[in-house]
C-alpha cells in the first residue's frame, strides 16, 4: 500500500490519500537482483494505459501466494523492466474447494463461471466431459488468461489450478477429498449444501453437470463413490450459475 500526503487548495491542511499499488501477474518474478522484464501486454498497459514512469512502484504476483513490490527501471512500452524491492508470502485459505464442472455448449457461459469462481477464491477447477456434454473444444491459453484477469481484478495472489478436461468417471474415481458433493436436478432426497458447510475446513469437491444434467447412471456412480447429493436452493439453475452458487456456499460459509 502506498501513502501520499498533499495540501488541500481550499483549506491549506494536509490530507492523506491511501491507495493500492497496481497489481500485475508474472510467471518469471523472483527475489533475484536482476531486473525482471514484463511481457508485452503488461508493459503496454503499464506505459500506455496507466502512464507509469521510471521509478514508479507496482506489485507483482506469481499466482502462488507471493507478492512482490517493485520499481520501474525502464518504461519501454513493449518490455518494461522492474526491480524487486521486497516480497511477502500470503498463506492460502485453509478451505480447499474444488469445482468439477462439465464443459458447456456456450463457451461464454463457461468462461463466466471461471471468472466468478476465481474471484470467489476456488482453489481447483476441473472441466468434465459427461455423457450429455455437448462442447468438447477447450482453449487452455484463453482460459488461463481469464483466470489471471479475474485474480488481479479481485486483488488476489493465488490463482486456481485449471486442469485439462477429464471424463466424469475419472473425476469421480480419483476424488480423494474428505467431503464430496454432487448437485443434480433429479427429484430425490438431498441435503442442503449450506447446512453442511458450517465450521468445516476440510477439502471439498463439488460435481456440477452439463445443460442436460447428469444421467441417472452418473448420479448412481457418484453416490456409490460416496458423493452426497445436495440442493443449492429451491430454483433450478443454469449449470454455470450452479457452479458459482456452489463455489460461494463452499468457500464463504462457515
Amino acid at each position: 500500500m502506498q501513502i501520499e500526503i498533499f495540501r488541500s487548495r481550499v483549506s491549506g491542511i494536509f490530507l492523506f490519500a491511501t491507495y493500492m499499488l497496481p497489481l500485475f501477474y508474472s510467471e518469471k518474478v523472483n527475489d533475484g537482483n536482476d531486473p525482471i522484464i514484463l511481457d508485452e501486454d503488461t508493459s503496454k498497459h503499464i506505459v500506455q494505459v496507466l502512464r507509469m514512469k521510471k521509478n514508479d512502484r507496482l506489485q507483482l504476483t506469481d499466482g502462488n501466494g507471493r507478492i512482490f513490490t517493485a520499481a520501474i527501471v525502464d518504461n519501454h512500452k513493449k518490455k518494461v523492466a522492474v526491480q524487486v524491492q521486497e516480497s511477502r508470502y500470503k498463506e492460502q485459505d485453509r478451505r480447499i474447494v474444488t469445482i468439477a464442472i462439465s464443459l458447456l455448449k456456450n463457451a461464454n457461459r463457461f468462461e463466466w463461471f471461471l471468472e466468478k469462481a476465481t474471484e470467489i477464491g476456488i482453489v481447483e477447477i476441473i472441466p468434465m466431459i459427461c455423457e450429455r456434454t455437448e462442447r468438447l473444444h477447450f482453449r487452455l491459453d484463453r482460459m488461463q488468461n481469464i483466470l489471471v484477469s479475474a485474480m488481479l481484478q479481485s486483488q488476489q495472489c493465488w490463482m486456481p489450478q485449471l486442469r485439462m478436461p477429464h471424463p466424469f468417471m475419472q473425476v469421480v474415481e480419483s476424488a480423494i477429498q474428505p467431503q464430496k458433493f454432487i448437485a443434480h436436478c433429479v427429484e430425490e432426497e438431498k441435503r442442503n449444501l449450506a447446512d453442511l458447510m458450517n465450521g468445516s475446513l476440510q477439502a471439498q469437491i463439488m460435481l456440477v453437470g452439463p445443460e442436460g444434467d447428469f444421467t441417472p447412471q452418473e448420479i448412481d456412480m457418484a453416490i456409490n463413490h460416496h458423493f452426497i447429493p445436495v440442493s443449492l436452493g429451491q430454483n433450478r439453475l443454469r449449470a454455470e450459475t450452479a457452479g458459482v452458487v456452489a463455489a460461494a456456499l463452499m468457500k464463504l460459509n462457515g
